[in-house]
């Protein structure tokens, strides 16, 4: 092993423990770019025209679709269309606490298959999570449910897929993809029904009364202003991602038609151009509000990732020796390691795991098609169970779960679901 990749490594592994002991991520990632910068003796002409501004502008494009959705996440929410689709799943279930709680498990997940960001969480957790703790779910149940529901389509949500395409931008939102992301949303949606049932013990009226008293859900607060939506716009969250499959649409335009119909169907458009100017401003500031900090992070990210790019070809006799050439065994390895994705470690694309990225696509030993899947799925362990991910922190706060105890609950389902999924990737793309 040279000095070189000596220093890189070890920097790396002190990077990591300061990402565990709660450091700023990206000062870290900065600081990291410029030490692996000058560790790897890049030139500065490279540094400043490649690193520090190419690799930043051509991110550009993927934040423009990233706006976009957490604009789109933000109408859902503003236009009253996401409050809707929770209480009718609550009263369609009501006195019936299993079929209630799977409800709102797949309306969260259809909620989700097209909004996102932190902001688009939030509020859809302040509706959702008090209905869970209504049918009597201890407050970490509840927590767990909702978060392992966030995540579950993901798979398929263009928002994030375009964030992960940054890194491997050969792989493509079509084909055998779609296949694996279905199957992934399916494995995840049947993995929190089976953690409900395993919990259905402890949903009892006790637990609901000791909730209303704790968390004062009979005082209403948000839970009290409803107003009255077309049932029509209940299927507004899935027509990105149908416009997309079934007519190979681009996310931008996407999203803005979504986003328009979910305006016009509840009925923004019709009140008046005041109004409805009012409203559209009004989510265009909240929904990038939302990912202000998330859009500086990423761009920071992307000149670790240059600078990680820069230095691949140093980790290559090293790589070369440990990362197996078997689809298949990178698979299980990945999912049994999927821990390691944890508080932004080295299977996390968004943390620690940009190194790894730049280092498994600089050995050209797999397609970008095989490795983003492959990298995907421990990413979203991470954002389901993560107490380090913002939505996560949020809703601990929220509820006042310990971290151990949502460690403790979400963690094992997710660990399972992760395993699985890496088999899938092999069995439908990489086999």
């Amino acid at each position: 092993m040279s000095m070189t990749v000596a220093l890189l490594l070890l920097t790396f592994i002190i990077f990591i423990v300061y990402i565990f002991k709660g450091g700023n991520m990206m000062i870290g990632f900065f600081v990291m770019a410029l030490l692996w910068t000058v560790i790897g003796r890049i030139s500065l002409h490279t540094a400043v025209n490649d690193i520090f501004s190419q690799s930043v502008l051509d991110y550009g494009a993927t934040i423009v679709q990233i706006v976009f959705g957490s604009w789109f996440g933000r109408v859902l929410v503003d236009s009253g269309i996401a409050a809707s689709i929770s209480r009718a799943a609550a009263k369609f279930g009501r006195g019936r606490i299993m079929l209630t709680a799977i409800a709102v498990v797949l309306v969260t997940a259809v909620i989700f298959s097209s909004a996102y960001g932190a902001g688009s969480v939030l509020a859809v957790g302040v509706i959702i999570l008090p209905i869970l703790l209504e049918l009597g779910m201890p407050k970490q149940v509840a927590l767990t449910t909702f978060l392992l529901s966030v995540g579950s389509t993901l798979y398929i949500n263009l928002v994030l897929f375009k964030q992960i395409q940054g890194f491997f931008p050969k792989a493509d939102y079509a084909g055998s993809y779609l296949i694996f992301a279905g199957a992934a949303v399916a494995v995840q949606l049947v993995a929190i029904v089976i953690y409900l049932l395993i919990n259905q013990h402890k949903f009892t009226p006790e637990q609901a009364e000791l909730n209303r008293i704790e968390f004062k859900l009979d005082q209403g607060g948000d839970q009290a202003v409803e107003k009255v939506i077309n049932p029509i716009s209940w299927l507004v969250p899935l027509v990105p991602v149908v416009l997309s499959i079934a007519f190979q649409m681009p996310a931008v335009p996407a999203l803005t038609i979504a986003g328009l119909l979910a305006m016009l169907l509840t009925g923004e458009f019709t009140r008046g151009y005041d109004r409805f100017q009012n409203f559209l401003d009004n989510s265009i500031k909240r929904g990038v509000g939302d990912i202000s900090g998330l859009i500086m992070f990423l761009l920071v990210l992307m000149m670790f990732q240059g600078a990680a790019k820069a230095n691949a070809a140093a980790f290559v006799p090293l790589f070369e020796a440990i990362v197996p050439h078997s689809t298949l065994v990178l698979a299980l390895a990945l999912g049994i390691l999927a821990p390691l994705a944890l508080a932004r470690g080295p299977l996390m694309v968004f943390g620690a795991g940009a190194a790894t990225v730049a280092v498994l696509s600089g050995l050209n030993i797999f397609p970008d098609s095989v490795l983003l899947p492959l990298l995907y799925v421990p990413t979203v362990m991470a954002m389901s169970t993560d107490i380090t991910q913002s939505w996560n922190v949020w809703g601990m706060g929220y509820l006042d779960v310990k971290p151990n105890e949502l460690i403790k609950n979400g963690v094992p389902v997710m660990w399972v679901v992760t395993i699985i999924n890496e088999v899938l990737v092999w069995f439908i793309i990489g086999k």
